[in-house]
């Protein structure tokens, strides 16, 4: 369990770390724009709200400034290949890369509200100022500017008219509603219901952070929030002439101030991420460019679709993935798939299962779903990024490797499978002595492509003396009638009846009780690393069991979480 603390320690530190700098930044500045003697006058009209308005816009560019890191894919792929600087739990907080990037945009939902709720306090304040019913400095102040010569202060210049129209009519007034809306449109189409019922729907809403970001760098150009400039602040004397503002120009002291909008500073925080980001896409491109050869295709009756495919100069390791575009389909969509073939192959394949609009759409091009298979030269063009590494590359550095998998989810472990088998044929020396596999699937059809690639381990393990080596189990969770019976009539076999393996099939769900239990006795002090793909639920299990059956021992047996996310 002390190892499993440790982990989730990490992760509460660095979001407790990014909760700090927040905080910090919002107090710090807060605090500077209350006590600042430049913002004294605008502070007599605005009151704290200018505080809140201009704390809030530091945390939302700090924040901006973080969210497009985590979905930089081939920075954390160049990060987790730096084993001198990212290695064991630090490694795996690489993982939560999406989790990290929810966090960040909440982050900046928070901190726009509150700006938006203060400049919105702002413009009643600065509009009230200069109704007949104001008197006094403020008053005074909101008339500033109607005089040759003289600066403004109040951006509402007249009682008579609406503040609406009038904060239209600014930079900052049109980039602020232009930012919101496009924020309001990215998060309600990043909800989980939305991306599961239409991904496209998601995918090409949260492009619009391009005008996101170009809004939110401009946005500041307005200097919408004025204040005393240098030069006024040394030939008037704050401190006397705020209680003398009816004597103002008539004493020495007094000069009647000037004003000036602050510098913007939103683009100096996002330039660094957006030009890092820039370079991100750049490199998409160039590999968009790059020639993909389609050298087999395979129509599974499970509705999973099966590429191989070749590209110049393409590595890989067991249980990275790539994102693929078709063209003929959408010239802005990728979509992510991990790879299913080993590094030892001359090729590099993903199995691909109908699960929206676009896949639907690939399968149909390239001849699947009962149509009349293609010839290979009539295909259309496919573009590849990738790959990019997840947790599964690490599978390798653990003495003993749990490897759990629902549905398609089985596809990371296709590739990881297959480099053992590679590696077993050659001999080569592994730090790995011992694999459980299970794969939950509901379709027996779903075994099919899947069972050929057991069975050849199953052979090649007992041929090398390593039967031990491996360990699966299938479990099936839907059946018809029919099946139940047929499976019943040849359940004395030495093969399984669905899959045509030596080890029988498992029929209902497994009690992972059971299974941590017998794994933590069977290894009582070894790290043990489970790998995970599939619904949220599961993961939620199996994080609890890996937590409930590491010993608090440090010499005594730990498990590991790993869960796949791209």
């Amino acid at each position: 369990m002390g190892c499993w603390i440790l982990n989730e320690s990490l992760s509460i530190i660095l979001v407790l770390s990014w909760l700090g700098v927040n905080l910090y930044l919002f107090i710090d500045t807060f605090c500077w724009y209350e006590e600042e003697e430049s913002f004294l006058y605008t502070r007599v009209i605005l009151g704290s709200t200018l505080a809140w308005a201009r704390a809030s816009a530091v945390c939302l560019n700090f924040n901006c400034m973080l969210i497009l890191l985590p979905i930089s894919r081939n920075l954390i792929s160049f990060v987790r290949g730096t084993s001198t600087c990212c290695r064991g739990p630090w490694r795996r907080q690489l993982d939560k890369n999406l989790k990290f990037h929810k966090l960040v945009a909440y982050g900046i939902a928070v901190n726009a509200t509150i700006h938006v709720v203060a400049h919105f306090w702002n413009l009643q304040r600065y509009h009230w100022s200069q109704s007949a019913h104001a008197e006094g400095l403020p008053a005074a102040l909101s008339k500033l500017g109607n005089a040759p010569n003289e600066s403004y202060l109040n951006p509402i210049r007249t009682f008579h008219t609406n503040t609406v129209t009038e904060l239209l009519k600014t930079i900052a007034g049109v980039t602020g509603l232009i930012i919101a809306l496009a924020l309001i449109l990215i998060m309600t189409s990043s909800t989980e219901f939305i991306r599961q019922v239409s991904y496209e729907l998601f995918w090409y809403t949260h492009h619009v952070f391009v005008i996101f970001f170009i809004s939110l760098a401009i946005h500041g150009a307005g200097r919408i929030v004025r204040g005393q400039t240098p030069e006024s602040q040394r030939l008037h004397n704050v401190t006397f002439c705020r209680e003398h503002y009816a004597q103002w120009q008539q004493v020495a002291q007094c000069p009647r101030p000037q004003f000036s909008g602050k510098e913007p500073s939103a683009w100096k925080w996002v330039l660094g991420p957006v030009v890092l980001y820039a370079c991100e896409r750049i490199i998409r491109f160039w590999r968009f460019q790059q020639e993909v050869v389609i050298t087999k295709v395979v129509s599974h009756p499970s509705g999973v679709l099966e590429l191989h495919m070749r590209k110049r100069d393409f590595k890989m390791a067991p249980g990275q993935y790539i994102l693929i575009q078709c063209p003929s389909i959408s010239w802005l969509e990728w979509h992510p798939f991990t790879l299913t073939s080993a590094p030892q192959e001359d090729f590099f394949s993903v199995h691909i299962r109908v699960a929206g609009d676009w896949t639907e759409a690939l399968c149909k091009a390239f001849g699947a779903e009962g149509q009349a298979p293609k010839e290979l030269w009539s295909l259309p063009r496919l573009a590849v990024d990738g790959p990019f590494g997840t947790a599964l590359t690490d599978v390798f550095h653990y003495p003993v490797s749990v490897c759990i998998a629902a549905g398609i989810g089985v596809t990371p472990f296709a590739s990881l499978l297959k480099s053992i088998w590679y590696k077993c044929e050659s001999q080569t020396p592994l730090k790995l002595s011992k694999v459980y596999f299970y794969w939950i699937c509901r379709d027996p059809k779903a075994f099919e492509w899947f069972a050929d690639l057991l069975l050849s381990l199953e052979t090649l393990m007992s041929e090398r003396g390593k039967a031990h080596f491996l360990s699966y189990h299938i479990f099936l969770t839907g059946w018809d009638e029919n099946q139940a019976v047929h499976i019943a009539l040849h359940w004395d076999e030495s093969t399984d009846v669905i899959t045509g393996l030596k080890q029988k099939t498992f029929y209902g769900r497994p009690n992972w009780s059971n299974e941590f239990r017998q794994m933590a006795y069977a290894h009582p002090s070894s790290g043990i690393g489970v790998f995970f793909c599939g619904p949220k639920a599961l993961s939620k299990t199996l994080q609890r069991m890996c937590c409930l059956y590491s010993s608090a021992d440090p010499k005594g047996v730990h498990f590991y979480y790993n869960k796949e996310s791209f």
